[in-house]
């Protein structure tokens, strides 16, 4: 089973986690990971939904059946393949212990992207 993500940025307000769960069940999907949270100093509301189909939705359905759900929220939104690595070039200043980080966690695969640079402002 492919793995997708969902992405949501909308104005804050009660009952947007539970739309888009009942969305992604009723297509029938699993939510294998959640994570969101609110801005409280612009009202903004974000969300990250990992998921699987489990009965061989795509992307392009799931998109178009949100659209009701998310005009009703005021929904900023993505569906992405999760198989598809994102091309991240990474910018980093003088201490290198982020950036050992974000490699380490590349490497091992928790960090699912392709790095296609790494920029510094500084020489060392």
């Amino acid at each position: 089973m492919t793995t997708y993500c969902l992405t949501v940025t909308c104005p804050s307000t009660r009952g947007i986690v539970a739309a888009i769960a009942n969305y992604l069940a009723d297509q029938g999907c699993n939510i294998t990971d959640s994570s969101q949270f609110d801005d409280p100093e612009t009202g903004k509301f974000f969300m990250r939904v990992s998921f699987v189909s489990e009965t061989g939705a795509e992307p392009a359905g799931l998109e178009a059946g949100f659209a009701a759900t998310a005009e009703a929220f005021g929904m900023d939104f993505a569906f992405h393949d999760e198989t598809r690595k994102m091309k991240v070039v990474i910018m980093v200043s003088r201490f290198g212990h982020c950036l050992n980080d974000l490699l380490y966690r590349w490497r091992i695969g928790a960090l699912p992207i392709d790095i296609v640079a790494v920029i510094s402002n500084h020489m060392e």
